[in-house]
Protein backbone atom coordinates (compact mmCIF):
# COMPACT_ATOMS: atom_id res chain seq x y z
CA UNK A 1 0.00 0.00 0.00
CA UNK A 2 3.01 2.12 0.33
CA UNK A 3 4.18 1.77 -2.89
CA UNK A 4 0.51 3.60 -3.97
CA UNK A 5 0.77 6.30 -2.12
CA UNK A 6 4.20 7.31 -2.89
CA UNK A 7 3.11 6.73 -6.99
CA UNK A 8 -0.12 8.42 -6.53
CA UNK A 9 1.08 12.42 -6.59
CA UNK A 10 2.11 11.00 -10.66
CA UNK A 11 -0.78 9.56 -11.32
CA UNK A 12 -3.45 11.78 -10.52
CA UNK A 13 -2.55 14.83 -12.77
CA UNK A 14 -2.22 11.65 -15.39
CA UNK A 15 -5.56 10.66 -14.98
CA UNK A 16 -6.76 14.34 -15.27
CA UNK A 17 -5.12 14.63 -18.34
CA UNK A 18 -5.81 11.35 -19.81
CA UNK A 19 -9.94 12.19 -19.25
CA UNK A 20 -9.47 15.69 -20.88
CA UNK A 21 -8.01 14.57 -24.13
CA UNK A 22 -10.71 12.02 -23.82
CA UNK A 23 -13.92 14.65 -23.44
CA UNK A 24 -11.99 16.78 -25.92
CA UNK A 25 -11.92 14.03 -28.60
CA UNK A 26 -15.22 13.20 -27.92
CA UNK A 27 -17.03 16.35 -28.11
CA UNK A 28 -15.27 17.17 -31.63
CA UNK A 29 -16.03 13.71 -32.98
CA UNK A 30 -19.67 14.83 -32.39
CA UNK A 31 -19.66 17.99 -33.40
CA UNK A 32 -17.99 17.43 -36.93
CA UNK A 33 -19.38 15.91 -39.65
CA UNK A 34 -16.07 15.14 -42.03
CA UNK A 35 -13.26 13.07 -41.34
CA UNK A 36 -10.01 11.96 -43.37
CA UNK A 37 -10.34 8.08 -42.77
CA UNK A 38 -13.22 6.49 -41.85
CA UNK A 39 -16.68 7.56 -40.26
CA UNK A 40 -18.19 8.76 -36.82
CA UNK A 41 -18.81 5.42 -35.77
CA UNK A 42 -15.54 3.76 -36.68
CA UNK A 43 -13.46 6.84 -34.61
CA UNK A 44 -15.85 6.30 -31.25
CA UNK A 45 -15.29 2.85 -31.22
CA UNK A 46 -11.69 3.53 -31.99
CA UNK A 47 -11.52 6.40 -29.16
CA UNK A 48 -13.55 4.06 -26.48
CA UNK A 49 -11.28 1.36 -26.86
CA UNK A 50 -8.01 2.41 -26.75
CA UNK A 51 -9.32 5.69 -24.18
CA UNK A 52 -6.36 5.60 -22.47
CA UNK A 53 -4.57 7.70 -24.35
CA UNK A 54 -4.01 6.05 -27.78
CA UNK A 55 -7.83 6.09 -29.67
CA UNK A 56 -7.63 10.01 -28.99
CA UNK A 57 -4.13 10.25 -30.37
CA UNK A 58 -5.00 8.06 -33.27
CA UNK A 59 -8.35 10.18 -34.00
CA UNK A 60 -6.45 13.36 -33.70
CA UNK A 61 -3.17 11.85 -35.86
CA UNK A 62 -5.40 9.79 -38.61
CA UNK A 63 -9.13 11.04 -38.05
CA UNK A 64 -9.51 14.75 -37.97
CA UNK A 65 -10.02 17.01 -41.03
CA UNK A 66 -8.71 19.97 -41.22
CA UNK A 67 -10.31 22.98 -41.08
Amino acid sequence: MDHVNEILPFLIPLIIVQFALLGYTLYHIFTHKNYKRGDRTVWLVITLIGMEFIGPILYFAFGKEES
